[in-house]
This record gives C-alpha cells, structure tokens and sequence, in this order.
C-alpha cells in the first residue's frame, strides 16, 4: 500500500471500504428523520438579455417555468446523475427567482424536502444547477456569454449532523 492509500484511509470517509474503494453507504441502520436542504445559484447576463429576460419570455419561450420545471426533474433523478446517491421519495420540491437588477443576475434557491434515512443536500444542488443550465439554453440565442455560479449549499436540516447554515 503506498502513502496516498494510506492516507485516505486514515481519514475515514464514508464512502470508501476499507481498501480505500468507492462504495455506497449502507444507511439501513439510520433513522428516518424529516430533512431539508437549500441550494443557491446564480445565472448573470448582459445588460440587454438581463432587460429581455426578467420579463420572463426568451427565444425559446416561458423562462422561468421551463427552468422550474427542469429542476424538479433533475432533483428527482440526483441518484441517477451521482453515483453514490441514494434514490429518494422527495416529499416537495421549490425554485425561487429573485432578481438583481444593479449586478444583472437571477439568483436560484432551491429546496427539496424527504423523510428519510439521507439528506436532500446533493438534490438540492442539483435541482439549482440545472435551474441555472436551463435558463442558459432558454436564452443562449440572445447572449452565449451567460455566467453559471457560484451554487453551494444554503442550509440543511435533519439526520445526524443536525442543522447547518453557510455564514
């Protein structure tokens, strides 16, 4: 075994066995818990597409709920896009748009809601990427120098680690 297996193991990740593979956690054991996690991201434009945009009609049509829409979709299908999620039964899933006008963005917050044994942060995140992507190819006709990000997690409720909340 050479230093670098060595020192993953000595680390202790969940998702590594104990030769330092990749595995999916067994959560058999976890209790089932009402869990909650929010995901940000943001999609910048130009000036012009920004004015185009918050209208919410692009070339390909109605914006905000195709995006909407794609989210949720992606959210639900986390475990077939990341390879060690678990598939979950998503109690309710929520995309929210805000708009900056002075930095030209819209900022995505995504919330996805289970009971379960795993949290929702992965689905989450993947809900609000895929919000941001969606509204790039909505309007990638217009503007192709549309900005994606940052994403990271805003907040998480339930299982083990408890609350979490980004300063």
């Amino acid at each position: 075994m050479d230093r670098k297996q060595k020192e993953v193991r000595s680390l202790k990740f969940t998702h590594l066995d104990d030769k330092g593979k990749a595995q999916m956690v067994d959560i058999s054991h976890k209790e089932q818990t009402d869990r909650i996690a929010k995901a940000y991201g943001r999609v910048k434009v130009s000036t012009d597409t920004y004015k185009s945009i918050k209208e919410g009609y692009g070339p390909k049509g109605d914006i905000f709920s195709v995006a909407k829409i794609a989210g949720i979709m992606a959210a639900k299908k986390t475990h077939e896009l990341i390879p060690l999620c678990h598939p979950l039964s998503i109690t309710h899933i929520d995309v929210d748009f805000r708009f900056n006008d002075e930095m030209c963005t819209v900022e995505i917050t995504s919330t996805v809601k289970t009971t379960g044994q795993t949290g929702v942060e992965m689905e989450a995140l993947v809900c609000a990427t895929h919000v941001a992507l969606t509204i790039y190819d909505m309007c990638k006709a217009i503007d192709k120098g549309i900005e994606l990000g940052p994403f990271y997690l805003l907040e998480k409720e339930g299982g083990k680690s408890g609350r979490y909340e980004r300063k």
